[in-house]
């Protein structure tokens, strides 16, 4: 290399009779730092590798006005740090995150044919800092957006906790309105990128005829269509694949054609105008969900004595080990709420089978029919803060309140 190179110049490297082409970001320790054209990035000797074109200037964030077309329906973008469109640092090679309507439609200049754009920032965090709070006032923007008269509210969300806070909103809030929550598996600056095409399919859905709160995510691994899942039903069942999510016992609401963006509603899905918005966002926080494991000591319980509400996610039909009924028995008296869910996902609890599962019920602990274990703790958490008597909380824990319980357990083969 004889020139200078400077950040985001487009660079070809070549080692062993290899060339491949990248960005150019910076020098460090006496090596140049590449991102290749599949997203990652290599360290190499400058020597390695030549310029080929030198950076486009590369506008600001929020530089300019995108003009929106004011005959489209509205739709609110609520962000949480979750990346509808993003942009590359190329000084650190980090991706960043956009949140107003104009950077985000500068992005993806498509959704400008789909509707008009408010904005909206609860928080800009990384999905494993999501806390109960924040899931507050999340529902409240949502429920402010709706007031205000949007035809659709679009929820950007990083994915690992992105069903936790779907679940949340959707025991909060009840919406005439669809609420999308989305997200993207790979960052923008990969070519396998899923942030645009799960974007479009989400406004499509935030524009279209759902009346409840889903998260819209690639069905597939091709870029072909995307599901639409209710949000007390949903799971994110691959760490990295852009199919991701599934919907649990039951089958998507929908499904999002792309390119074509044409929205198809199941016959269960709530559709648009049902009902007027509500919101009753009191949540009792004092909640947890444990994960049982063979051999797991009674004295992790120990960890939670004074909490409101426990759910466990027990092995098969619903279980735990012998010994740990005493002490559960011990919680309930003291005013725990006890939920058991299966580690299984598919199927429904029943501690009627064995003399375990019995011996739980005459303990006290609440059978927590089909319901996903993630479900159910944000559940409890709504119920607890709305519901004070323990025997009518546990009723309630029973009652399918947000299309959660299913009456028919799928078999999920």
């Amino acid at each position: 290399m004889t020139e200078t190179l400077q950040t985001g110049d487009l660079v070809r490297y070549a080692s062993g009779g290899t060339a491949l082409t990248g960005t150019y970001i910076t020098e460090r320790d006496g090596m140049a730092v590449v991102k290749l054209d599949n997203g990652y990035n290599i360290g190499t000797s400058p020597e390695k590798i030549e310029l080929i074109e030198r950076a486009a200037p590369q506008p600001p964030a929020g530089a300019g006005v995108v003009v929106q077309n004011p005959d489209l329906p509205e739709l609110a973008i609520i962000s949480t740090g979750g990346t509808i469109a993003s942009r590359v640092d190329y000084r650190t090679g980090a991706v960043t995150s956009q949140f107003s309507a104009s950077d985000i439609l500068r992005a993806i200049p498509e959704l400008g044919d789909i509707a008009r754009y408010r904005d909206r920032q609860v928080a800009s965090i990384l999905s494993e800092n999501m806390r109960p709070a924040l899931w507050q006032e999340l529902a409240r923007a949502v429920y402010d957006e709706i007031r205000h008269g949007v035809s659709g509210v679009i929820v950007t969300h990083g994915t690992d906790t992105m069903a936790y806070s779907a679940a949340a909103v959707r025991f909060m809030l009840k919406t005439p309105v669809p609420v999308v929550f989305v997200g993207s598996q790979r960052s923008a600056d990969r070519p396998s990128s899923d942030n645009a095409m799960n974007a479009l399919c989400s406004a499509a859905v935030a524009a279209g005829d759902l009346g409840e709160v889903a998260v819209v995510m690639h069905a597939t691994t091709n870029d072909d269509r995307c599901s639409i899942h209710r949000a007390t039903r949903v799971r994110k069942m691959h760490t990295s694949r852009r199919d991701a999510f599934r919907s649990m016992g039951m089958a998507p609401l929908g499904y999002v054609d792309y390119p074509s963006l044409s929205v198809a509603l199941s016959d269960e899905a709530v559709r648009r105008g049902t009902g007027e918005p509500e919101l009753h966002d009191t949540l009792e926080e004092r909640c947890a969900l444990l994960n049982f494991y063979p051999g797991m000591p009674t004295a992790v319980l120990d960890a939670f004595e004074g909490y409101a509400g426990l759910v466990i996610s027990g092995t098969g039909l619903g279980h735990v080990a012998t010994e740990w009924i005493p002490r559960l028995r011990d919680m309930i008296e003291d005013g725990t709420t006890v939920v058991m869910t299966s580690q299984c996902l598919h199927g429904r609890v029943c501690d009627r089978v064995y003399n375990t599962g019995r011996d739980l019920l005459a303990a006290g602990v609440v059978e927590g029919e089909d319901m996903l274990p993630e479900a159910a703790l944000v559940k409890l958490m709504w119920v607890l803060g709305n519901e004070k008597d323990p025997e009518r909380a546990g009723e309630l824990m029973q009652t399918d309140l947000a299309g959660e319980i299913r009456r028919r357990s799928s078999n999920g083969l």
